[in-house]
């Protein structure tokens, strides 16, 4: 009997982890409440893949090959990047199945500063369309465009030949209401400020004949103030604080035929809503602590224990086939508990690269009909420029 290599008894683990994952999910366990209780936040447009790469293999990418999307998913990524500079725009029509005015577009840019490190920062501007405001007489009181957007900043390095990390800073606005009345209640845009913090490790794996690499990454996002719409400091809310942790095994079958393999597991730090009756909590925890609290009671508060804490993991499953690092062809599949929001969907899409130009684009396929986010879309640019003397680890 042959033993398997450490790098090999590492990606075993790994994906035993996932089936073990998968698995405890697939379960009902007696102590669950099974009541349809999803985490909300404020700003979640932050949450919202914004790449049509990434969108096309169900929203995993914590781990994948880097590129100047890594911003919203694992920063730490960026000092891996092989290029010296690259800007990316993406745009995505969203909630297709509602309305046609709602999109959001991303613009990011990434620069190396040396042969360690690299700096980035992007641009995420979320537009809501048209709203039309009513008094308590349903009359009208004028048309405004509600927006939000997100402003980041981060700082990529390599810790040791193969492990590097990132710090990422952001400024978030939402402006919802246009400082109309709501409720009988003056409101305001909401501002914060949040944090990013990232690993990402890749090291060399052989399979017999087949070469490839084997990476993994960790990336806690969003960690910031919790967020107020009006003058009430008494009613504030969350932001998506998110775990995001996921390994991916690439495969490089010849010259010309590249394979990988990447599932992403995605939660919230944020408290679960607890289960009243009136004023008294009979399950769960008060959700009304503060951030670091939070991401702290995140872990055991759910009024299902252990089983319910399970369900809030969303589980993101992708693949891409590269032929000559010209064309991809990427699918993905995106699971969320029926009682935590029961999203489903399969994802597809495609890409090119010719010299410094990349064209990608998605398409989100549902498993319920009449979804609202039947019909999504996504389509990215991508501009790389190579470093003439500058070798990446």
């Amino acid at each position: 009997m042959k033993l398997m290599t450490p790098g090999k008894q590492l990606i075993f683990t790994f994906f035993l982890l996932i089936a073990v994952t998968f698995a405890s999910n697939a379960q009902t366990p007696d102590n669950y409440i099974g009541q349809f209780n999803p985490i909300t936040t404020a700003v979640p447009f932050l949450s919202i893949s914004p790449d049509a790469r990434g969108g096309a293999m169900g929203d995993a990418g914590v781990s994948s090959e880097p590129d100047a999307y890594s911003m919203h998913y694992n920063p730490a990524k960026y000092a891996f990047i092989k290029k010296d500079m690259g800007v990316g725009i993406s745009y995505s029509p969203w909630l297709k199945g509602l309305t046609n005015d709602i999109n959001l577009a991303y613009v990011s840019a990434f620069k190396r500063i040396d042969k360690n490190a690299v700096v980035a920062m992007s641009l995420r501007y979320f537009n809501l369309g048209d709203i039309t405001f009513t008094d308590n007489n349903g009359w009208s009181v004028g048309n405004y465009k509600p927006n939000e957007f997100a402003i980041d900043a981060t700082y990529s390095r390599f810790l040791t030949a193969n492990l590097s990390m990132g710090v990422s800073g952001r400024f978030v606005h939402s402006n919802l209401t246009q400082g109309q009345d709501v409720g009988g209640q003056a409101t305001k845009p909401a501002n914060t400020v949040a944090a990013d913090v990232s690993i990402f490790q890749r090291f060399p794996v052989e399979f017999d004949e087949v070469s490839g690499n084997f990476s993994w990454g960790v990336n806690i996002s969003n960690i910031g103030a919790k967020v107020s719409y009006s003058d009430d400091n008494t009613r504030k809310d969350f932001i998506p604080t998110n775990l995001k942790i996921g390994p991916t095994l690439t495969l490089d079958l010849d010259d010309f035929n590249q394979m990988s393999f990447m599932v992403d597991f995605n939660k919230l730090l944020v408290p679960t809503n607890a289960v009243k009756s009136g004023d008294t909590i009979i399950s769960g925890m008060d959700p009304n602590v503060s951030t670091t609290v939070g991401m702290i009671h995140s872990f055991y508060d759910a009024p299902g224990g252990f089983k319910e804490e399970m369900s809030e993991i969303n589980i993101s499953a992708g693949m891409e086939y590269w032929y000559a690092q010209q064309f991809a062809i990427r699918g993905g599949f995106f699971y969320e508990d029926k009682n935590k929001g029961n999203r489903k969907f399969f994802t597809l899409g495609a890409g090119f690269r010719y010299n410094i130009l990349g064209i990608d684009f998605s398409y989100l396929i549902p498993l319920e009909t009449k979804n609202p986010l039947e019909h999504t879309l996504r389509f990215s640019l991508l501009i790389n420029f190579d470093a003439p003397s500058i070798s990446t680890k």
